[in-house]
C-alpha cells in the first residue's frame, strides 16, 4: 500500500517537473533536456532491467532522448533553413541562429509583461534582424537582405512551434509510460 502511494507520488510529482519543461520550452529554454533527466531518474530510482518492467522502461527513454534531440534538431535548423530557403548566405544562416537565442534573451527582458509571447517575439526579431544583417555583412543588396531576414524569422517562429510540440509529445509518451509500465 504504501509502496504504491509512494509510486503514485513521484509519478505525479514527474508529470508535474515535465510540464514545468513543456513551459521551459516555450520560454525557448532547454526543458526537454529537463524532461529527459527528471524521467532518467524515476526510471533509475525503480530500474528492474530493459525488459521496462519498472516504472519508466528502456525503450520509452530512448523514444524521449531521440525526442529531445528532435527537437534540438527543429528548433535550431528552423532558422538557418527559412534564410537559407531564401537564398541567403552561410554568414547569414549561422547568425540567424545566434539571434534567435540573444533575440529570445532580450524579447524575455524587454518584454516581461509578455511572459511566453515575448521570449518567442525575441527569438523570432533576432532571428530575423541577425539573418538581415549577416547577408549585409556578405555584401548582399537590402531587399534580398530583408527577404532572407524575413525567411528566418518564420523558420524560427516554425521551430520554436516544433519544439514546443515535440515537448508536449514528450510529456504525452511518459503519461503513458506511467499509465501503462
Amino acid at each position: 500500500m504504501v509502496d504504491t502511494t509512494v509510486l503514485m507520488l513521484v509519478g505525479v510529482l514527474l508529470l508535474l517537473v515535465n510540464a514545468v519543461g513543456v513551459f521551459l520550452v516555450a520560454l525557448q529554454l532547454p526543458g526537454t533536456w529537463l524532461m529527459l533527466g527528471a524521467t532518467v531518474a524515476v526510471a533509475w530510482w525503480r530500474w528492474d532491467g530493459w525488459s521496462g518492467v519498472g516504472v519508466i522502461g528502456g525503450w520509452t527513454l530512448v523514444l524521449l532522448l531521440v525526442l529531445a534531440l528532435l527537437g534540438e534538431l527543429v528548433e535550431f535548423l528552423g532558422p538557418a533553413m527559412g534564410a537559407v530557403k531564401e537564398k541567403s548566405s552561410r554568414r547569414a544562416a549561422v547568425l540567424a541562429v545566434v539571434g534567435g537565442v540573444v533575440g529570445a534573451i532580450v524579447g524575455t527582458i524587454v518584454l516581461a509583461f509578455l511572459p511566453v509571447v515575448g521570449t518567442l517575439i525575441g527569438a523570432v526579431v533576432g532571428s530575423g534582424l541577425f539573418s538581415m544583417l549577416g547577408d549585409l555583412w556578405a555584401g548582399r543588396e537590402w531587399e534580398p537582405a530583408l527577404r532572407g531576414g524575413k525567411g528566418a524569422a518564420i523558420g524560427r517562429f516554425w521551430g520554436a512551434l516544433g519544439k514546443l510540440i515535440i515537448a508536449v509529445v514528450m510529456w504525452l509518451v511518459v503519461a503513458g509510460a506511467l499509465v501503462w509500465p
